[in-house]
């Protein structure tokens, strides 16, 4: 194929949610008339993603979430002079890599190709049976225990743990899907009220919302969970069904998935 162009690229990445992007959506760093060789997808711009990107081979990374400890691109003055911040932006200016970040456009497609892809992960795109804006429902063909939905939900993604809040339902058929930063209670609650979710998975939330939701829930005898799996964990697989797309759409050019651990640990 003729030779690609970072802007190319992005144009496609653009046209993914059929509207403009938002602000999120923008070229970090790079020339958007440069080549690109080698494309590398991870959720987040992490130092060794940088590096492994570099060595790779590959000229432009696309990332989920901002390189800069903010869901704004732009660092502000809580920055300015902090060491790690500096550094992070000495090494990426010298791996000469171009740095997309794609963040609207896969949550404004339909179906949001982040729950699309955690969906997939969790081996139920067979049960997806509605899309709402920001939020997917999953109807399994069997009852399972929530403590079972909790296990497959673990082996799944290769987590040790998640959280859960309320009172696991023995007998469970409908899940809702909230990934990110979706967990609070203005999008979980109507997904056990209105649309008769047994359980709810998302990423994360305001813990004084959601969980204490489920908590009132649970004391007045009412069998309905939350699982939260935590941000990456949740929209990881969706960045990884990207990759997938990308290497689909520009089959002329090598597109690498990078998956990145946790930032968190248990101690």
């Amino acid at each position: 194929m003729a030779k690609l162009k970072v802007q190319e690229v992005i144009d496609a990445l653009s046209t993914l949610g059929g509207a403009p992007v938002g602000v999120a959506d923008r070229l970090l760093t790079g020339n958007p008339s440069s080549l690109v060789r080698g494309i590398v997808v991870a959720f987040t711009a992490t130092l060794g993603v940088i590096e492994a990107t570099a060595d790779s081979g590959a000229d432009l990374l696309i990332v989920h979430e901002g390189a800069f400890y903010s869901h704004d691109n732009d660092p502000d003055a809580r920055l300015a002079g902090c060491a790690v911040y500096e550094e992070k932006q000495r090494r990426i200016a010298g791996s000469g890599l171009a740095v997309y970040r794609c963040h609207d456009a896969v949550h404004r497609s339909r179906p949001d190709i982040v729950a699309e892809g955690l969906i997939r992960e969790l081996g139920w795109q067979r049960c997806m049976t509605k899309h709402l804006p920001a939020a997917s429902i999953v109807d399994l063909p069997e009852a399972m225990t929530g403590k079972d939905v909790v296990r497959h939900v673990k082996e799944r993604l290769a987590l040790d743990q998640v959280r859960v809040g309320g009172q696991l339902p023995e007998n469970c058929k409908r899940i809702g899907v909230l990934v990110g930063y979706r967990g609070g209670a203005k999008l979980a609650v109507p997904l056990l009220e209105r649309y008769g979710a047994d359980i709810v998975l998302y990423g994360e939330g305001p813990e004084w919302e959601t969980p204490e939701y489920a908590r009132d829930a649970a004391e007045l005898g009412e069998r309905v969970a939350v699982v939260a799996l935590g941000h990456l964990e949740s929209e990881q697989p969706g960045m990884k069904l990207l990759a997938e797309r990308l290497r689909a759409c520009f089959p002329g050019v090598p597109v690498c998935f990078c998956p990145v651990e946790p930032a968190l640990r248990i101690m």
